[in-house]
């Protein structure tokens, strides 16, 4: 099975529907997304529908700490994401409300655990960023493969045999054999909000059957998302950024 992984969308309307073109060229059998549907962008009403459709026609849709905050108050926020969450509420509709905060925290395909953060206390959004993260992710599932967003960064780590963990960054283009001895623990990037320097969307194609990571970038109109923030009233920070990838 090829499945697509998306991630951190973010209410990036112009960014989910140019990965979602892609997604359809690259040729898929599921869809899963990951996580944070809303937050930060102008769009969360117009990506909570399209990602409504995609759950009724059999995407598996796992919930993130920003669709959580929109019924309940995270303290970790800075004042940027808190002033996006607060006009985000305002805007969503009861129906996005409730499919939000009905959407689970963790899926399973087989050998494969999908979870917005880390697989250990996934309610607690942890952070996969370093070979340490990853260790713990891996101690706390069965899961041979573990793929999760969060970090807004693609990134690769690899359990061996002899335990140790070892980093990677994926690069687009460049499929990845998973090789079967060892355990894998993807961080898939960014939709909405690329935060490693690069304005392009990023997903990847998991094809299970033969084990192998696709990592993909799809660029999209950033200029159209961010003049969108900016006419929303939302801090400029969150408009500026889409074209860094930062």
């Amino acid at each position: 099975m090829r499945l697509a992984l998306l991630s951190d969308i973010h209410g990036n309307c112009e960014a989910l529907e140019a990965t979602l073109a892609h997604v359809r060229r690259a040729g898929v059998d599921r869809i899963a997304v990951l996580g944070d549907i809303v937050g930060y962008g102008a769009d969360p009403v117009a990506c909570t529908e399209i990602v409504m459709d995609l759950a009724a026609s059999g995407a598996l849709v796992l919930q993130g700490n920003h669709d959580e905050a929109v019924a309940r108050d995270d303290a970790d926020m800075n004042a940027d994401a808190l002033a996006a969450m607060v006009w985000t509420r305002g805007v969503l509709g009861e129906a996005h409300r409730r499919f939000l905060a009905g959407l689970p925290l963790t899926g399973r395909e087989g050998d494969l655990l999908l979870v917005h953060a880390g697989a250990r206390h996934p309610g607690h959004w942890p952070y996969v960023m370093t070979p340490r993260d990853a260790e713990l992710s891996f101690g706390a599932t069965d899961a041979r493969l573990v793929a999760c967003g969060h970090t807004h960064v693609p990134a690769l780590f690899s359990l061996q045999p002899n335990r140790t963990c070892v980093g990677f960054t994926p690069v687009t283009g460049m499929p990845v054999p998973l090789a079967p001895h060892r355990r894998w623990h993807v961080g898939v990037g960014a939709v909405g909000q690329p935060r490693d320097g690069i304005a392009a969307a990023a997903y990847a194609v998991l094809d299970l059957a033969q084990g192998v990571l696709e990592p993909h970038r799809v660029p999209y109109d950033h200029q159209a998302a961010a003049a969108k923030i900016r006419a929303a009233g939302l801090p400029d920070r969150l408009a500026s950024r889409l074209a860094l990838g930062r």
